[in-house]
């Protein structure tokens, strides 16, 4: 295992939420940040105050990973800000709910491209650079959607499907030293406006018969950051919900 400490990583989706908190465990590792978000600025800043309070750099970068050339760009920024990235983690991500039926074509391109596309290009930025330094660590955000069927998420379920094979794509492409891995969650956070019935009914739903929490991610991307090992997995951190039929 190795030490990231002096190592400079770059979150999307930074700002709140599960990504917040792969935020601050890094920093309290040592580790300077570059906290990208979409439109969570005060979130975004208060995160990166708190992280220089633990003696590490951190930056705010603000950007649409919708649209067209904005994940290159934010590796550009990320890469100018903190002198290099040596750790990227990929948490940004839509959540685009319709019956099949209704799915659109706007919300299949955005789920496509903030939770596929942008990975893929600011994986390939950053990947190439991580690679002629001779140290790298890509760690993309599934989600259990990706395994399972949802033919009311088919936008989400798809482009995470598609997430886990540019993981293995990946963990080829940058080999060897570039190990590129996956998360895929399950119930670890729900929704803001979830009721207290809907989280009992997904917790049901998993074979532990809980929910579990943002800090069992946080585990998860440590490991993987500091493995040395292991590179083309997706480690499922759902609590066995995959497995429930």
């Amino acid at each position: 295992m190795i030490d990231p400490a002096g190592k400079r990583a770059l979150v999307t989706g930074g700002a709140r939420r599960v990504g917040a908190a792969m935020v601050s465990a890094l920093a309290a590792s040592g580790v300077d940040v570059a906290i990208h978000h979409r439109a969570s600025p005060d979130e975004a800043e208060a995160l990166a105050s708190r992280c220089r309070e633990r003696g590490v750099a951190a930056v705010v970068l603000q950007a649409d990973l919708a649209e067209p050339g904005a994940a290159e760009a934010l590796a550009h920024q990320a890469e100018e800000a903190l002198g290099g990235v040596d750790i990227l983690i990929t948490s940004a991500s839509t959540w685009e709910s319709a019956p099949f039926e209704e799915v659109d074509r706007a919300m299949w391109d955005r789920a496509l491209a903030v939770n596929l596309t942008a990975p893929m290009f600011l994986s390939q930025a950053l990947g190439a650079r991580m690679a002629r330094r001779g140290f790298g660590r890509i760690v993309a955000i599934g989600d259990v959607a990706g395994l399972r069927p949802w033919p009311h998420r088919a936008p989400h379920s798809v482009s995470k499907a598609g997430l886990m094979m540019l993981t293995r794509i990946l963990a080829h492409a940058y080999a060897p030293h570039v190990l590129a891995n996956a998360i895929v969650p399950g119930p670890v956070l729900m929704p803001d406006d979830a009721s207290a019935e809907a989280a009992m009914n997904v917790a049901d739903g998993t074979v532990l018969g809980r929910l579990g929490t943002p800090g069992d991610v946080v585990d998860a991307m440590l490991y993987l950051v500091s493995a040395e090992y292991v590179t083309g997995q997706c480690l499922v951190v759902d609590g066995g919900q995959a497995e429930r039929t």
